[in-house]
């Protein structure tokens, strides 16, 4: 009878429930962004058949290198460790110190994505459905970091609660927007007739998975969301992780692949290419192309939600990551300057240097893939790979065919900075 009890209450501890929903949600919203504004125009540039062997890849990217990270946070021996105790932990004090560098440097990238992508999405509306002349870009990308950066000097915690919610209407309206371009697709532009080389079409996969992690990428929410489970369910905190996640990757293959296949189809290869040429998120590129009222509205709209939205979260993280690193490697600077003027000292650094770059207007997709993703694949793929080769805890995940997915799957994000150098 008690064995019978304890069979059935481990049942229940490991089923899926309305708050493991909850959980799924949030890693889902935290992937949704302005990565996926741009994850069309790379992922359509060659054509369809790419894209069906990047559906194919993207889930199991997706799960399994998400799935490691927070069996590598579950790992630990303290119970209320966060992601950086671990690495403190299995590695030493000095690779918690590489650790946390890589961790700036793969969120400081998109902050600087976002200055960018902002600028350029405001001033397209501006020119294209408002009709007015363009700002000089130095004054309009100024205007516009100010007032993101402004708005969360002012109420830090009230913004990010209201850019959560933000995340499902933002969902709904780009579901919508999947749907409402349904009659615009065209099969003809696709090319189905043309199979192309397997050598050109693995160069064209191979050019799209670093943005394929970045558009995907949910690991700034695996730690919270691993430790919330072990508090929960103990032992069992591993498989309810697994189950979170799987959930999670589900709904994000499902809902930003069919984004990404009705966009292509309503675009030739030759309108992507041009997208990517004047650097803007496509539902802006498809507001200015289309003579409809609702992507003429909508299409900004969105694309502007998702970068306000997704720059908060990114910025508080890289700000913190920034002020972590001075202070374990340079305590004296923080205390000389007292608290006040360090802080004010680090929002004076990211304001300049994402205006700097909105001016500069770069490559978003060229950021993104050689800067943003190697550095997320680097923490997301590699480090858990190399955890369960040399954590003792780890080891009973060795052995496995997934493993050697994932650190592939890594090794070619990180090789996109040595692509870019040539």
């Amino acid at each position: 009878m008690q064995n019978n009890t304890a069979t059935a209450t481990d049942k229940k501890s490991v089923g899926f429930t309305k708050q493991d929903l909850t959980w799924s949600l949030s890693m889902f919203g935290t992937a949704v962004g302005a990565g996926v504004l741009f994850l069309p125009i790379r992922a359509g540039l060659e054509g369809f058949w790419p894209l069906i062997v990047i559906a194919m890849l993207v889930g199991p990217m997706t799960y399994l290198s998400h799935r490691a990270l927070a069996r590598f946070v579950l790992s630990s021996s303290d119970p209320k460790a966060d992601i950086a105790d671990v690495v403190v932990e299995h590695f030493g004090k000095s690779a918690g110190v590489i650790i946390s560098f890589l961790y700036f440097f793969a969120i400081y990238p998109i902050v600087l994505i976002y200055g960018n992508a902002i600028t350029n999405t405001i001033d397209s509306f501006m020119v294209n459905q408002l009709e007015m002349a363009s700002m000089p870009r130095w004054i309009l990308s100024g205007l516009l970091v100010a007032a993101m950066m402004s708005v969360m000097i002012m109420g830090q915690k009230l913004m990010l609660k209201a850019t959560e919610l933000l995340v499902y209407p933002l969902v709904a309206i780009l579901l919508g927007m999947s749907i409402y371009l349904i009659p615009e697709w065209s099969m003809a532009a696709m090319s189905f007739d043309k199979m192309p080389e397997f050598g050109d079409l693995m160069m064209v996969v191979y050019l799209t998975i670093p943005m394929l992690i970045f558009s995907f990428n949910h690991s700034p929410a695996v730690s919270s969301m691993a430790q919330a489970q072990r508090d929960s369910y103990g032992d069992d905190a591993v498989a309810k992780s697994d189950m979170i996640l799987k959930r999670a990757s589900g709904m994000l293959l499902g809902f930003v692949m069919f984004f990404v296949f009705s966009v292509v189809l309503s675009l030739s290869p030759a309108q992507l290419a041009e997208a990517k040429a004047q650097n803007l998120p496509v539902l802006s590129y498809l507001a200015n192309e289309f003579d409809s009222p609702v992507i003429s509205l909508m299409g900004p709209l969105v694309a502007f939600l998702a970068i306000f939205s997704s720059f908060f979260g990114h910025y508080l993280g890289a700000k913190e990551g920034l002020a972590g690193m001075i202070r374990k490697g340079a305590p004296q600077i923080v205390e000389s300057m007292g608290a006040k003027s360090f802080d004010k000292a680090l929002v004076a650094f990211f304001f300049f240097t994402v205006w700097g770059v909105a001016i500069i207007n770069p490559s978003v997709l060229g950021m993104i893939e050689s800067l943003g993703a190697p550095f997320i694949a680097a923490i997301l793929f590699l480090m858990p790979m190399i955890a369960i080769k040399k954590v003792p805890s780890m080891k009973k995940y060795d052995g496995k065919l997934s493993n050697i997915f994932v650190a592939v799957m890594g090794v070619i994000a990180i090789s996109a900075i040595v692509k870019g150098l040539f």
